[in-house]
């Protein structure tokens, strides 16, 4: 599988921070327990706020300025902006995928880091 198994180049990062984010859910549920609460999403705003994400995240993109919020930004909005529960469920699924793909992104700065360390000890 290499770099498409999700891992993002540290071998078992993916099912890392799978656990931990399955141990926050948990402490959330300990917490608040079971939530009912709207989804509070649409609108025309909404929809004029995704598209200011994206018109960011795509100059950030072509002026080589890309960042992780800008990408994160752009999905939550776009989210934000879904009115439809499946639609919405399905942006939802991205901004996870997002937020886990950078969370792996510092976990794998952390491991050159600390390989970069080690070579500069020998």
């Amino acid at each position: 599988m290499g770099q498409q198994d999700g891992d993002a180049g540290v071998p078992g990062s993916l099912a890392r921070v799978l656990a931990q984010v399955r141990d926050e859910r948990a402490a959330q549920d300990e917490r608040f327990g079971m939530q009912a609460l709207p989804d509070g999403t649409g609108g025309h705003d909404a929809v004029a706020a995704a598209d200011e994400a994206r018109e960011e995240t795509d100059a950030a993109a072509r002026e080589g300025a890309l960042t992780w919020r800008h990408i994160l930004a752009e999905e939550v909005m776009e989210a934000f902006a879904e009115h439809d529960p499946q639609r919405l469920r399905g942006e939802l699924i991205q901004v996870a995928a997002v937020a886990v793909k950078w969370v792996q992104a510092l976990d794998r700065r952390d491991v050159l880091q600390n390989l970069d360390g080690e070579r500069s000890d020998c």
